[in-house]
């Protein structure tokens, strides 16, 4: 389920998890050698290359696969299973050569042809920006070229998707990767182990020798989990921060990098008037949700862009609907509903922080006579009703990039894009998409990006709330070392354990 974009959600699976006391063995230095981290909710797929892989399923799989190059905390991009590239012809050739001795996690040689059969598939799977591929050539043991049918000045952020061996045919049971872990053993709504790769392509790392994901579907067994040592870690949410004593435990706040909004679907009455979906905007008030729904932790957008993406950002929309009840009332009046009108939510359940966003919305869009019922569904019914058969009127949930480009969470903008699940039509915005593609020059192609948010926030495509601040919090003193991405990923490689 990502042909153009990422949703960043997954399946969460209500589960009893055994909370039996963890012991986490020791290394010769005295040091910890395990991490038991929990997390709320658990891949929806193990293989890279599905369309129905997910943002949460990308921070796991981070540690299990690598692409041709791959993302660094500053977002810039460094060679991965590749000693190095080359573009040529302007812009429409890449060449890439392979690291010397690359290993996948069965002890198998990295080919060329691993590399071909992975971005053949992808392509076949229209990832994002791989329908551009005209050929991937394999040319020895260990070159690839590719060639383009057009010049992509961002197409090698594309290549971060994780190289698979081309004869496993079964990549959901057996996730096989050149990531710094192998997948030890994985128990659907218990836990997913993951061992220290040791032909990992770069020495001293990971740092553990092991990472055991345990999952916790509800809060209180999360919280729980943590204050009796069961867990030595997990992502929360600001509101199960609150809960924490503040001087028991290490916190390492991050953005989630995606952006959470209430998607309108735009050729849905009577969401299909403009005026409408603009008074929807007026009556909500971002930092109230922020407020009340996340502690005061976050950071509004106003964009489909996170703000975290400076370069690109059109910072003139971080507050470009002010609450304002009075003028959306009138826009309501102007567009044939001066006493509002029925609004049905449809809410992935397993999301707390999305139906909590949602019962903040009902009192406000009340206020100006918009009548909104939450719809709580399961995510594979949302999945299946709102985003491939698009039968929804708003709907709440983050989308993410899959990449360090914008691209990600402008593609599903265009007109005819496949997830482009609001339906918004603009030939503006698809002209103003398609210059990007083709422009060298990184400060015009900012430009373009920053014109394309502000035109897709002139017809309120939806409502753009915020990018979510996470929290991932340890037992003080007991781990470092845990980087942040401007993607959606969690690095277990870099944590040491003390």
């Amino acid at each position: 389920m990502k042909p153009t974009g990422w949703i960043c959600a997954s399946i969460m699976i209500i589960a009893a998890v055994s909370l039996v006391p963890a012991q986490p063995r020791q290394d010769r230095a005295g040091k910890t050698g395990e991490l038991r981290f929990g997390l709320s909710t658990e891949p929806a797929t193990l293989d890279p290359l599905s369309p129905a892989n997910t943002a949460d399923g990308r921070s796991v799989l981070f540690n299990v696969f690598e692409g041709l190059v791959k993302p660094t905390p500053d977002g810039s991009l460094e060679p991965a299973a590749a000693e190095k590239y080359a573009v040529e012809q302007d812009g429409l050739v890449y060449n890439f050569t392979l690291r010397e001795g690359l290993l996948f996690h069965d002890g198998s040689p990295v080919a060329a042809e691993d590399v071909v059969f992975t971005l053949e598939t992808a392509k076949a799977n229209q990832f994002e920006g791989f329908t551009n591929i005209s050929a991937v050539e394999a040319q020895g043991r260990r070159d690839i070229r590719i060639t383009l049918k057009e010049k992509d000045p961002e197409f090698l952020t594309n290549l971060t998707v994780g190289i698979v061996p081309r004869n496993n045919s079964d990549r959901e049971k057996k996730a096989i990767g050149t990531g710094p872990f192998i997948i030890d053993s994985y128990t659907t709504q218990q836990s997913l182990v993951l061992v220290k790769n040791p032909n990992y392509r770069r020495p001293g790392y990971p740092k553990l020798d092991k990472v055991t994901i345990v999952f916790v579907a509800d809060s209180d067994g999360l919280l729980t989990a943590l204050r009796g040592g069961n867990i030595d870690g997990a992502a929360i949410t600001g509101a199960l921060l609150q809960q924490l004593p503040g001087n028991s435990f290490d916190v390492v706040p991050g953005y989630s990098n995606s952006v959470q909004l209430l998607a309108l679907n735009n050729s849905a009455k009577p969401l299909d008037d403009v005026r409408v979906r603009r008074a929807l905007n007026y009556a909500v008030d971002v930092q109230e949700i922020i407020d009340t729904a996340f502690y005061g932790r976050g950071e509004p957008s106003g964009s489909p862009l996170i703000p975290g993406l400076g370069r690109y950002y059109e910072t003139s929309l971080k507050n470009p609907y002010p609450a304002d009840a009075s003028r959306a009332k009138s826009l309501l009046a102007e567009a044939g509903y001066p006493d509002g009108f029925p609004l049905e939510i449809t809410v992935p359940s397993s999301y707390v922080m999305h139906v909590d966003t949602a019962q903040v919305l009902v009192n406000q869009l009340g206020k100006i006579g918009v009548t909104a019922r939450i719809r709580q569904v399961d995510w594979a019914t949302w999945l299946s009703e709102v985003y491939q058969k698009r039968r929804f009127q708003a709907t709440i949930v983050s989308l993410d990039s899959n990449s360090i480009s914008p691209r990600s969470f402008l593609a599903r903008y265009r007109s005819n894009a496949g997830s482009n699940f609001i339906n918004f039509k603009s030939a503006d915005f698809d002209s103003l998409y398609d210059a990007s593609l083709s422009e060298p020059d990184d400060a015009k192609r900012a430009a373009i990006y920053r014109s394309a948010q502000k035109l897709i926030s002139d017809n309120a495509a939806s409502v753009y709330i915020q990018d979510i601040m996470g929290f991932k919090v340890f037992p003080r003193g007991r781990f470092s070392g845990l980087l942040n991405y401007p993607l959606y990923v969690t690095d277990f490689s870099t944590i040491t354990g003390q």
